[in-house]
């Protein structure tokens, strides 16, 4: 899985923020405190999101409204297990990403382990 560009990423932050679907002109206000972005530029990024299977759209009236098919937690996901595909040893990275989390971030693993375990048992 390949990352976000840095338009797609801030897209994407905007659209995951979002109570609903958004018109791409909310989209780029929303973006403009941070860039000076033209209109057609942002409708190509996300019309290249839609293609892309990361967001979904609606015609409403003559434009398109867009919200995020997936959350963000599915995409940090697929770039993690595509990191794991790129090692040799996936146990080996794994054990040298828990080294780096503090026992906050280690507490909340153990946890997410504990319920996955749970719902495999589950009938």
């Amino acid at each position: 899985m390949r990352r976000f560009g840095e338009l797609e990423a801030a897209i994407m932050d905007v659209l995951w923020a979002a109570d609903g679907p958004l018109p791409v002109r909310e989209v780029l206000n929303r973006l403009r405190p941070d860039r000076e972005l033209a209109f057609t530029t942002v409708q190509t990024v996300m019309d290249i999101l839609y293609r892309k299977d990361w967001v979904e759209r609606e015609l409403q009236g003559r434009g398109y409204r867009y919200w995020a098919k997936a959350s963000r937690e599915d995409y940090t996901a697929g770039l993690m297990a595509s990191a794991l595909q790129a090692s040799p040893d996936r146990a080996a990275a794994l054990a040298r990403f828990v080294e780096r989390m503090d026992q906050a971030e280690i507490d909340e693993l153990r946890a997410a382990l504990a319920a996955a375990k749970s719902s495999e048992q589950a009938p």
